[in-house]
């Protein structure tokens, strides 16, 4: 079967060592580890491993200096075909920069964007993601964001199920994809709030949670099960799980064939369809 993991992440070979191991000093925190190098073909030697064909690397411009290098670094994987790369954008630039950056991606063949509220320390529906958003909106660009706790800000989670529904409401034809079944440590608030919307809600570290809670792990398949079958997308958030594990997982909840094919990469093809060759 044809797996799309549509979660993941990979740096330049010269800023992966640096940045895996900032990043491992605020996973650590919480008992995570990375599980590869944060390299491009340390990301492909995990996806061989699982049987994963394609993954979707999600760059994020944790600051307005770096967005263009962050997105120069995305276009330069769409060359490799196992690759499918998003791009970023960060609510402190200017509207002319935002509108270039886009056209740079969109040009290029990207998809869409990768967001994360946490490293920005802005809630998803503020004002100043409302350019970023709106702008996606139009231009039929996906969206992928960061939800619910994350290590680099515990104590305040900047993308909550709230907040998503407020987002939704004011950009209702937005694709937007909301990470870690709708929200880390949010899954009772998923399903009374998201299940059932227009949102699309990737898999990520759902085994991951499942190994550290077992009510954790069936509070996201519960999810999984009761949110339209066509908005689901399997994730994993390479380097932060193990694959094989994350493929396990949404294996074992007990789908039909049909849905498990839909989440395993029907939906993301579709969902792809404008960068997928």
């Amino acid at each position: 079967m044809t797996i799309i993991d549509f979660h993941a992440h990979a740096f330049p070979d010269a800023l992966a060592p640096r940045a895996i191991a900032q990043l491992t000093i605020n996973a650590a925190t919480s008992g995570y580890i990375p599980l590869t190098d944060g390299t491009t073909h340390g990301l492909i030697e995990s996806m061989d491993r699982a049987g994963i064909h394609r993954s979707v690397v999600c760059n994020i411009a944790t600051n307005a200096k770096q967005m263009a290098k962050v997105n120069d670094f995305a276009i330069s994987c769409a060359s490799n075909h196992r690759l499918i790369p998003l791009g970023s954008l960060h609510p402190g630039v200017t509207a002319i920069d935002m509108d270039n950056e886009l056209d740079r991606l969109a040009g290029a063949g990207l998809a869409g964007i990768k967001i994360h509220p946490d490293y920005v320390h802005i809630e998803i529906d503020s004002p100043a993601f409302e350019p970023i958003l709106a702008r996606c909106e139009a231009r039929g660009m996906l969206v992928v964001t960061h939800a619910g706790f994350d290590p680099v800000e515990p104590k305040h989670i900047h993308c909550t199920p709230e907040m998503v529904l407020r987002v939704m409401e004011r950009h209702p034809a937005l694709k937007l994809v909301v990470a870690h079944t709708g929200g880390f440590d949010c899954e009772r608030e998923v399903l009374e709030k998201l299940c059932g919307t227009k949102v699309y809600l990737d898999t990520s570290l759902a085994a991951v949670r499942k190994a550290k809670s077992v009510s954790w792990g069936e509070a996201c398949g519960n999810i999984i099960r009761a949110h339209d079958s066509n908005r689901i997308l399997f994730a994993t958030d390479t380097p932060w799980s193990d694959p094989v594990e994350e493929i396990a997982f949404v294996r074992g909840i007990g789908l039909s064939e049909e849905n498990v094919e839909k989440i395993f990469h029907v939906n993301a093809e579709k969902l792809l369809a404008s960068c997928i060759k």
